[in-house]
């Protein structure tokens, strides 16, 4: 089992910065997802940064969300995204 999603910051460029409960710090891309489905709502900027930690995962008005383990398995380490 992944761990859950405590924290987030927005970051540019559709990416998320996330803290999960073990302490690592990874990166997600959620650019893949902007063509799909709900997702196409948050090619708005503003509202991509509406992003929030909801029981261990991450949700964005309008019942939009993301579970842990799509975060957590479709992620970079923190250093490894910063390199990139």
């Amino acid at each position: 089992m992944n761990p859950y999603v405590k924290n987030l910051t927005p970051l540019a460029d559709y990416r998320l910065l996330v803290e999960f409960e073990n302490g690592e710090r990874r990166v997600f891309d959620l650019t893949p997802y902007l063509g799909k489905g709900v997702f196409t709502q948050l090619r708005d900027p503003a509202r991509f940064r509406l992003a929030r930690v909801v029981a261990g995962s991450i949700e964005w008005p309008g019942e939009i969300d993301l579970s842990y383990d799509t975060i957590y398995m479709q992620s970079q380490p923190a250093a490894v995204a910063s390199a990139a």
